[in-house]
């Protein structure tokens, strides 16, 4: 079979379909209507001569050959990406339009505040900012990097551990003054202690403390529960109860004596950030360019 351009583009649309698990989500990504990208994988089938995805209304599922010509393509198709990069000198310089989805803590206590500094060392780069829940489909969503808190579950994306920082426990207080203070962690299941949602499980975290090989997990209950950062530290500075917080998102808090935090000998629990891209293949300069960045502006910021 002669090898011309539409083969190629016909594979690269079967992959972006592949990868994001739908018609109309690889024609977001690629610039094209759902139509538009079935009608280019049709035009792939009959080149060369197979069925390479079974169709129903709910579901996309590669055939068999579809799977092995997804499976030999694939790397290939990443070898072409990273040699236009370099032909286009963007392995040695981050250039180009960078789509990153921050988790809102880290954008707006370390992130926002530098970013001057990383557009004066990428005049060649545009950065597109997103901020989404730490769970979604990157893919689908077309982000080229995330910095999302919490374990990570096994996908084929692409983790990097950032960085580790403290869970507080604190209360305002005013909170203090009427409710008491508590003396262990167990004094807790007699606060009012305000939830936060776990995004990846749907349901709020575990209150948890850990000093060196000691570990208690508390049934903390309250009759209040955020999915917004922001608003549970307001209501905490307000006296609605006692949160669990990330250390760095509450310095200033702490240091003017608005927060208290409660069990400072219970020092070691932590709440890892992490890097995330789409895919496991070698990323691009400019996502390099923007994890480095981050790596740098975190570490000495977050205790």
């Amino acid at each position: 079979m002669a090898f011309d351009s539409r083969l190629l583009a016909g594979v690269s649309v079967l992959a972006s379909v592949v990868e994001s698990g739908s018609f109309t989500r690889a024609g977001a990504i690629l610039g094209l209507t759902a139509s538009g990208v079935s009608r280019s994988v049709s035009r792939l089938e009959e080149r060369i001569g197979v069925r390479l995805l079974d169709r129903s209304t709910r579901s996309l599922r590669l055939t068999n050959e579809g799977a092995r010509l997804y499976e030999l393509a694939a790397p290939h198709l990443s070898g072409i990406e990273e040699a236009a990069s370099l032909a286009a000198g963007a392995v040695g310089q981050a250039q180009g339009l960078l789509r990153a989805s921050v988790n809102p803590i880290f954008a707006r206590n370390v992130l926002a505040p530098r970013l001057p500094e990383f557009a004066a060392r990428h005049p060649a780069l545009r950065l597109i900012l997103v901020q989404q829940p730490d769970a979604g489909d990157l893919v689908a969503e077309g982000v080229d990097v995330a910095i999302r808190f919490g374990p990570q579950p096994d996908s084929t994306l692409s983790s990097r551990l950032l960085l580790e920082t403290r869970v507080l426990t604190v209360a305002s207080p005013a909170y203090l003054a009427a409710m008491g203070r508590p003396e262990t962690p167990m004094d807790l299941m007699g606060h009012e202690c305000i939830q936060f949602m776990d995004p990846q499980r749907g349901r709020p975290f575990e209150w948890e403390f850990r000093r060196s090989h000691e570990t208690v997990m508390v049934k903390a209950g309250g009759r209040f529960t955020f999915t917004d950062a922001d608003m549970m530290v307001e209501a905490c500075l307000a006296g609605l109860g006692i949160a669990q917080v990330l250390a760095f998102a509450v310095g200033g808090h702490l240091a003017a004596g608005a927060l208290v935090e409660l069990f400072p000998n219970w020092p070691d629990e932590t709440f890892p950030l992490y890097a995330v891209r789409p895919s496991r293949r070698l990323s691009p300069a400019k996502v390099e360019a923007f994890l480095a960045f981050c790596e740098e502006i975190a570490t000495p910021r977050i205790p």
